[in-house]
């Protein structure tokens, strides 16, 4: 009889040193789930910089553009270096954000479309004992952000703006990331995670047109300062290993 509940509390103290290592140092996290990004956004005025090759400094009174809302899926890598404090690596599919026009751009709605790429790394402190069902934390890291596909694909504000076909850049960027989120564990490897984070960014939109005038075909740069800081929120489920 000593022997068997010797066994069992044997076996019952190694579940419990399971579970209470569950989120300690040295514990590998993996999650997919979904991004909400809500820019914050505002703009200066659209800017010519340059016709024909010769530098100006014309800015389009009135003029503005926001940027839309978007969702896509996304993917953490994560890493427990003490109980407390874990790195992780966030991605997502590059979700597509529309170009709108404000001010006495408005009228014209929907400019353009870009594509957003930025991979974040953060840094998060977990509250409570690393067994606790409920670990709140909060976060810090830096994002890298770049955009492709950045196009204009109004005809309308093409033609009776800027005047001729038109090609777009944009500018990469480094910012910081602001997060706070909570974590809920189901078992010693599943949990469900949600977080806010905010992001302080700016991009500049670089056009390029081929614009008619009176002299004929010139080459038009412009340009367009745009503050995006969005509040990104994301919903997940992980895997401990």
């Amino acid at each position: 009889m000593k022997i068997k509940q010797g066994i069992m509390g044997i076996a019952a103290l190694a579940c419990v040193s399971t579970v209470a290592h569950a989120q300690s140092a040295g514990s590998f996290y993996a999650t997919a789930g979904w991004f909400h990004f809500a820019p914050q956004d505002s703009s200066g005025p659209l800017k010519e910089t340059s016709v024909g090759g010769s530098p100006v400094n014309i800015s389009v009174p009135g003029t503005g553009a926001g940027i839309g809302s978007a969702d896509t899926a996304g993917f953490t890598l994560g890493y427990f270096a003490t109980d407390h404090i874990a790195a992780e690596l966030e991605m997502g599919i590059p979700p597509s954000f529309d170009l709108n026009g404000t001010g006495t751009l408005d009228q014209y709605g929907k400019l353009g479309s870009a594509k957003q790429w930025s991979p974040t790394l953060l840094f998060k402190y977990f509250f409570n004992a690393p067994d606790s069902k409920f670990r709140p934390f909060v976060g810090v890291g830096v994002t890298r952000t770049w955009f492709t596909d950045a196009q204009i694909n109004n005809a309308t504000f093409e033609r009776t703006v800027l005047h001729g076909p038109t090609t777009v850049d944009t500018d990469s960027s480094w910012a910081p990331v602001f997060n706070v989120g909570a974590q809920y564990n189901f078992t010693q490897h599943w949990f469900a995670a949600f977080s806010v984070s905010y992001i302080p960014l700016k991009a500049t939109a670089k056009l390029s047109t081929q614009a008619q005038t009176p002299v004929g075909v010139l080459t038009v740069q412009s340009q367009a300062k745009i503050s995006i800081n969005p509040i990104v929120t994301y919903l997940r489920v992980g895997y401990r290993f």
